[in-house]
Formats: C-alpha cells, structure tokens, sequence
C-alpha cells in the first residue's frame, strides 16, 4: 500500500464511518443516563438500582476490553468492528423488549460486551489505514465521537420521547447500530488482520509499574469526572435539585457543546504544556467544579453545569500520551487495555453505584462533594511517579 493509499483524504470515508460507528457505541452506553428519571418512574427503581445500571454496563464493557486481544486470535479487526455493532444494537434492542428488571440487567451486561470489542479494533484499524504522520489529526477526528455523543444523547432523548417510551429509544439507537454494522460490513476497509494474545508475562511486566498503577487510578477519577457524574447528573437534577426532565437534560445536552471545543485543541493543550502538567490542571479545576456542582445554591447550579465538565475532555490525550511514554512498544495496547479495564469499572461503573446509593439515603449532593474530592485527592499522586524522561513543556 503505497503513501496515497495512506493518505488521509483517500481514507476519509473509512475515517467517518468508523467514528460514525464510536459515536453510536458510546452513545448506546450512556443512553441509560437522560431516561433514567423516566425508568426509575416507570420501573418503580430507587436510586441505588438506578445507579447499578451503570456498574453493569461497566462490567461488561470491562470484561469485553481485556477479552478483545483474544478475541482478534481468531477474528480480524474488521470482523470485530462489524460483530461489535451489530452485538451491541442487538442489545438494544433486546433491553428494548425485556419486561423484568432481571431481564433488563443481564441485556445491559451484554450491552456492554458487545460494546468493549469495538475500541481496540477500532484504533487499530485507522492507524493501519492512514500513513502516521496523519494519526494525530484521525485520532483527533475518531475522539470527538464521545464529545458529541454526551451533547446528543439528552437531546436525542428528548426528542424521541415526544414519540414513543423510553424503551422505543433504546430500540431507535439499536437499529442505527445494526445499520452501520451492515454498511461496515459492506463498505468499511482497514483492520484485515488478527491481533497478538495477550500473555502472563507482558501482564507481569506491566503491573509491576507502579506509575502504571497511578495512571489506573488518575484514569479512574478522569473518568469519573466526565461519564460518571454525567451518569447520574439527570437523576441529580431532578430528584435533588427539582428540575424538570425535559429541562435537565435540555442543559446537561447544551453544556457539553465547550467540551467538544476544548476536545479539539486538547492535543496542542498536551503537547503545549506537555501531558504531567496538563492531567495535574485539569483534575484540578474538574476537582473544584465537582465539589461547587454539589454545594451551590438555587440557579448557581447551572453556571456549575456548564463548568464543571468543560475540562474534561483535556485529560484523555494527555492520559494516552503519558501511558504511551512509560511503556514499550510491544505491550503499549495491553498497558492501555488494562488501564482502562480498571479505571472504567471504578470510573463509570463503582462511582455513579456508590452516588445512587447515598443518593438513596438522602445525600446525593455529598455524593458529588465526594467525587469532586476523590478527585482533587488524586493530585498527589503526581509526585510518586517513577518517570525520570524529560517531557515537553513539563
């Protein structure tokens, strides 16, 4: 494949499609989130249910993103892009259909495995379509995926919900899912190769790090500030602060629109300041913004809403660039595979469990007071980093 074939204008249908296919598989996962005052009505759920949704749908996608490595022994990327799709729009629609609450839980772990294959394959296939000079600027365009998808999932939401139950919602998005999987299938390109297995002694090598062990639990909190409070901010506005669904999630949509801005200078942000400097910064001012989203009185909530996310975005390329400089080339995307693995769980699944739980007892707002905390706590681990390589900017 010579240099024009690598270039990025020619793969840029690949590029769109691909990301077309992230954007539908992140938005399937944080879907639960603006309809769950709806569910919790309509299921009769406390908040500690509610928030177990989340946990779930994290257990999965965990299990999925460690299993993916095994997976592509026997697959291509290709074939896991495409399976990962369809699976998770079958999902769905399968939490679409389901009448129990037991039902409904065992589709939202299969949501989540279905939706953890894509991410490795995904990356993988674009880097190995496009020449590498142009992998920052298609990565770049792949990572507004999840930047769109928390603006649109509450207006979606919204929308659809004018139209049919929230179950009808959930089916609207497994058909988009099923039909990009079908158009990858048909159309898609890249990724035509199996991927190495992971082994006992590249895991060894990489949990022995214990910069790699800091990186899990920055990772954690950064996720944690950005999809999981957003999991249980709807729930947080209407139950604890009086806001109307349609009102909620009207705001939580619109202000995500500075995340996306900020998504697309997080790289020169990085490389400006270099990656230390800029996770340090950022879980800081996230750290203060969460603890004010959770204290402030009346309509100084709102300001808090639109501030408190509007970091976060920053702290993925930095956290990514930084994984990448402390481990070799060889177990690069094990080291990610399983700093995510435990950083989602805990993130996006153990945080908003625990914030359902206190909200239940009556304190949803300490439970954001102790997020935004856990988050600034996290700053001093900067210090124990076993990283002497001089950094850019840092």
């Amino acid at each position: 494949m010579n240099d024009t074939t690598l270039s990025l204008k020619s793969q840029i249908g690949l590029l769109l499609l691909v990301s077309s296919i992230f954007f539908f598989n992140f938005l399937a996962r944080i879907l639960p989130a603006p309809l769950m005052p709806t569910i919790e009505r309509h299921l009769g759920l406390d908040h500690t249910e509610a928030g177990g949704f989340f946990l779930l749908i994290s257990i999965g996608y965990c299990t999925s993103l460690v299993g993916s490595g095994f997976l592509s022994r026997w697959l291509t990327h290709r074939n896991i892009i495409t399976l990962s799709s369809l699976a998770t729009g079958a999902a769905l629609l399968l939490v679409s259909v389901s009448s129990t609450l037991v039902a409904i839980n065992l589709g939202l772990i299969f949501l989540g495995l279905a939706a953890g294959a894509y991410l490795p394959s995904g990356i993988t296939s674009i880097t190995s379509s496009i020449k590498t000079a142009h992998w920052g600027k298609a990565i770049a365009v792949h990572e507004m995926a999840p930047a769109i998808a928390y603006i649109a999932a509450p207006l979606i939401s919204e929308l659809l919900l004018t139209f049919c139950s929230w179950q009808g919602v959930f089916a609207s998005i497994g058909a988009m899912l099923i039909l990009f999987g079908l158009l990858f299938l048909l159309w898609g390109r890249g990724g035509d190769f199996k991927g190495d297995t992971p082994n006992i002694a590249n895991i060894g090598v990489v949990t022995q790090n214990r910069t790699f062990w800091i990186m899990t639990v920055l990772f954690s909190v950064g996720i944690a500030t950005s999809m999981g409070v957003f999991n249980m901010l709807p729930l947080y506005l209407v139950a604890e602060r009086g806001f109307e669904r349609t009102d909620a999630n009207t705001i939580i949509g619109f202000s995500r629109i500075p995340s996306v801005i900020m998504a697309l200078i997080a790289g020169w942000i990085s490389d400006r300041l270099g990656p230390r400097r800029t996770m340090r910064f950022v879980l800081i001012f996230n750290g203060i913004m969460t603890i004010f989203l959770g204290i402030v009185p009346g309509e100084w909530v709102l300001v808090m809403v639109f501030l408190q996310p509007m970091l976060s975005a920053c702290f993925f390329p930095a956290g990514f660039s930084f994984l990448s400089r402390i481990s070799s080339p060889n177990i690069r995307n094990l080291t990610i595979a399983i700093t995510i693995f435990f950083a989602y769980l805990a993130g996006a699944g153990l945080i908003p469990a625990g914030m359902g739980i206190l909200g239940d007892a009556g304190q949803f707002s300490l439970s954001i007071v102790l997020v935004g905390s856990l988050i600034l706590a996290s700053v001093v681990l900067f210090r124990y980093m076993e990283y002497t390589e001089n950094e850019s900017g840092s």
